[in-house]
Formats: structure tokens, sequence, C-alpha cells
């Protein structure tokens, strides 16, 4: 974000009359980062109907975003289809997205691949598949004018023979990736890949420039789901920003998971301020996205108070 941008921001209701309260802003200090915004905090609006995914790069805009992160599996008109069809659907996807970006004078930054198989899957002809179809949104964001998509590390649950296919995946998608200058990167998302150095030796293996890592903030549960440590309900959760901190050194992207927040607009449950600390130690200064996931605040809302809280903590940092 541009200082211009960031006043001319900082002068609207979005930032004066926000979900935190009364902020204090310095005009003139700009945070380390800049912002974008993951599709994911609208997941609710975009499946239940009330919001087009296509709306994204002007609400997006509207709330002061400079980048734009997107989820393949909300689109649904996109996923929904097979073979040549699903080919002319990315392309209409890719084609549509990236004019709406630049309608709107805001940058596309990665894709957010899910539903496409999973990476470390047992079954070699399944494994190939979903390399095949993660190759159809690797030409998406180059047609886009994006710099990565983000995948998963799923599938098998024995942790040698996960590191074995879940190498020999990234690097065969790192490799066709390469010649587009795309960035193949990998969050945390439950499970093995929650387990970081399990999954930093597998991206150190690969040891390709173009394969690196999404830091979530959030995602650090190693034995249920997707890794969401909101609720109470995950057992053994990784230290979060001892996992950061492991993976950062690799990463292209830093997502800012978010869940609800207390009277001082603080991220109840993940200490932002010791997060972003780690982040700019590492010499960071490219997008964090805004992902909030919580439900006692409104999308929008819940947007709105996880954007002011990492300006609030970037400028003063």
């Amino acid at each position: 974000m541009k200082r211009k941008e960031f006043i001319k921001l900082a002068s609207t209701s979005a930032l004066s009359i926000s979900s935190l309260g009364h902020l204090s802003f310095n005009l003139f200090r700009e945070p380390f980062f800049k912002l974008s915004l993951a599709q994911w905090s609208f997941n609710k609006s975009i499946r239940y109907g009330s919001m087009s995914p296509y709306s994204f790069a002007k609400v997006a805009k509207d709330l002061g975003f400079g980048g734009l992160e997107y989820v393949n599996q909300l689109y649904k008109g996109v996923m929904n289809t097979s073979g040549g069809d699903k080919i002319t659907s990315v392309k209409f996807w890719a084609k549509e997205n990236s004019k709406l970006a630049k309608e709107n004078g805001i940058e596309n930054v990665l894709i957010m691949i899910d539903s496409e198989g999973d990476l470390a899957d047992e079954n070699r002809n399944r494994r190939n598949q979903s390399i095949d179809n993660h190759k159809l949104w690797v030409d998406a964001a180059n047609e886009s004018g994006c710099k990565s998509i983000r995948v998963n590390l799923h599938g098998t649950n024995n942790k040698n023979k996960w590191k074995e296919y879940s190498v020999d995946s990234l690097t065969k998608l790192a490799s066709y990736a390469q010649s587009l200058n795309i960035n193949v990167i990998v969050e945390n998302h439950g499970q093995l890949s929650s387990n970081i150095p399990v999954l930093m030796e597998v991206i150190n293996s690969v040891n390709m420039k173009n394969c690196g890592t999404l830091p979530d903030f959030g995602n650090f549960c190693m034995v249920s789901g997707y890794g969401n440590i909101f609720g109470g309900e995950c057992p053994e959760i990784y230290d979060l920003y001892k996992g950061v901190e492991e993976m950062m050194p690799r990463a292209y992207a830093v997502s800012a998971k978010s869940n609800d927040f207390d009277s001082n607009g603080n991220e109840k449950t993940i200490d932002y301020e010791k997060m972003l600390r780690i982040v700019k130690n590492f010499g960071y200064n490219g997008f964090i996205g805004v992902e909030y996931e919580g439900s006692r605040l409104s999308e929008i809302d819940g947007i709105k108070a996880t954007r002011d809280l990492l300006i609030k903590i970037g400028q003063s940092i």
C-alpha cells in the first residue's frame, strides 16, 4: 500500500469508525508489509450465495487492500467441471480475474488451491492426477498475474511416505511452474503439514528457488482437520511462534489468521505483535493476507478488525 493510498484509507470511516473503536494511526509511517485479503474471509457469503466470488476485487479495494488472494474452491462454476470444460473454465477464471483486478487497481497475489487431489496420496495414479490438476492453476496464476499458488500437502499419514511423496509431487509441480516464474508454496494446513520440522525437511529436500512456504498464524493443529487451533478442540498444537519462525526463511507470503478480538482489539488466541516481530526480523516486506475465520463478528467487521490490528502493530514496531 502506497503512502497516499494509506492516507486516503485512514481518512475514511473504514478506519476512523472501525470495529476496534478509536484507533490512533500514524499517517506518516507505513507498515513494513503490504496488505492483501484472503478470499476465504468471505467464504460464508460466497458459499451461501449472498456474494459473487467475482465481486471480490471491488470489495477488497473498497476495504483498502492492495492485494488479492483467491480460493479456487469458491468458484463452483469452475470446480464443477472436468476435462476440456475444466480447462476452458479455468482459462475464463484467469482472464476475468485479471480484468477485474486491473479495473480496481489492485494486485493479484496468489491462488489457494483446494479440492484438486492429494499431493501426498499413496496411490501413484491419483497423485499424478493431482499434480496435473494443480498445473491448470499454475497456468491460471501465470495468465492472471498471480505470483504463486498455495498448495496443501495431504494424503498418507505415514511420515516417511508422506515426505517421499510430497518431495516428488512438489518437485514435479515446481519444475513445471519454474518456466512461468510461478512459486509453489505450501501452507501449514493440518496433520503432517503442521508438523513444521517435517514440513521444512520436505521444502529443503525439494531445494528449488520457486518452492517455498506460506506461514499461517493459526494452522498448527497436527492431528485433526485442516489445523485450526481455535475453539480448544485440538489436542496437539505445534508452537505457533516457533512454527512461523521456522517457515519464514522460505516464505513467499504470510497469512494472518484471526478468529475473535478482545475489547482492546487484540486477537484473543494469537499474539499479533509477537508474530509480526518474527516476520519483520526476517526482512519480509511482501504481502500479509487477512484471513478472518470467526463467527462472532460479521465477515466485514472481522476483516476490518484484523486489518486494523495489523496496521496498528505494523506501524509501531
